[in-house]
């Protein structure tokens, strides 16, 4: 059984992404599986980079354990809304501050490669929209899902990344939002 990470991108506790969350949470633990969460509006931390990699910034106590978790995790289940066709701030500020040279990925010397240090685990976007996913594929080219699918995670070896695109939230009705939920928890149940 994998050893899964929830990391929740919504900086609102009461948000429909953290019913979603704990959807999926609970469908892991339905079959025995070990889950760990990071609510990422929770932590206390500085999401500015603000040296770039010229130099290093000390990681917080609540990124460090932060950076525990991931390290410990097998799959890591990323919930989070699209705002302005991107992640929220804060979730690009913890990336930004955890996702290091010589954590996640190093250099190879002379080479345009890359050692992916985070090789070996999977992981699941759960993204949330005021759009239907295909419509933002089409029209928008789906920069969120990209920026930490393809650009992030696959970067540093986390492969397969799945994606399940949420929406449209604003018109949804009570009916709706448990099926959505009731499709996080089958997302938990599936993983065993």
């Amino acid at each position: 059984m994998k050893n899964v990470l929830i990391i929740n991108g919504h900086p609102f506790r009461e948000s429909f992404n953290a019913s979603l969350a704990y959807a999926y949470k609970k469908g892991v633990q339905e079959v025995g599986g070990s889950v760990t969460e990071i609510f990422i509006g929770d932590l206390t931390f500085n999401p500015n980079l603000q040296y770039g990699y010229s130099k290093r910034m000390e990681l917080e106590p609540d990124l460090l354990a932060a950076w525990k978790a991931i390290q410990q995790a097998d799959h890591l289940v990323w919930v989070h809304p699209v705002w302005w066709g991107g992640l929220p701030s804060v979730m690009k500020g913890f990336i930004d501050r955890l996702f290091l040279p010589g954590m996640v990925f190093s250099y190879k010397e002379n080479s345009v490669w890359w050692n992916k240090l985070l090789a070996g685990k999977t992981a699941r976007i759960i993204t949330t929209m005021d759009q239907p996913g295909w419509y933002y594929r089409l029209v928008y080219g789906r920069p969120s899902i990209n920026q930490l699918k393809k650009c992030t995670l696959e970067f540093c070896g986390i492969t397969p990344v799945a994606v399940t695109t949420i929406g449209i939230i604003k018109t949804s009705d009570k009916a709706k939002r448990e099926k959505w939920i009731k499709k996080a928890y089958d997302l938990g149940l599936a993983l065993s």
